[in-house]
């Protein structure tokens, strides 16, 4: 499934995928992906400075993650071109979601928001890879 938001002229889509689960310190943790694409439809290039999630897991604790960038990356995205990445998230859960907002600059200095779509983790809904148990 993939899930889309639009802001400002950009659109930010999100694609998760489930990777199986993995036993550590004796929990087990399921393990997610998602690939994220963000494109941008303005007539000005803007480059990612940072980003913030809120990852909500099956029990409906909730953890807020910030950081610079994505990936150890601070794109420049161009009029009319996307910019993909991949990541993943650990949940002790079979089920949870994610969702948050990317924090973009333009050469003049001026920043923005951008809104990333609220998507479902679900073991049962999503593609899976091979189950990796450690």
């Amino acid at each position: 499934m993939i899930y889309k938001a639009d802001t400002n002229g950009f659109s930010v889509l999100a694609e998760p995928t489930y990777h199986g689960s993995e036993l550590a310190k004796e929990s087990r943790y399921h393990i997610f992906g998602y690939k994220i694409t963000i494109s941008n439809h303005t007539d000005k290039p803007a480059q990612l400075l940072s980003r913030h999630w809120i990852i909500r897991d099956g029990s409906g604790r909730e953890e807020q993650v910030k950081g610079d960038g994505v990936i150890g990356q601070k794109p420049w995205i161009q009029p009319g071109e996307s910019y993909s990445y991949m990541s993943g998230c650990p949940l002790p859960s079979a089920t949870g979601n994610m969702r948050g907002s990317y924090r973009l600059a333009t050469e003049d200095g001026s920043r923005f928001d951008i809104k990333i779509p609220l998507f479902f983790l679900r073991f049962d809904d999503l593609k899976h890879t091979p189950e990796v148990i450690v």
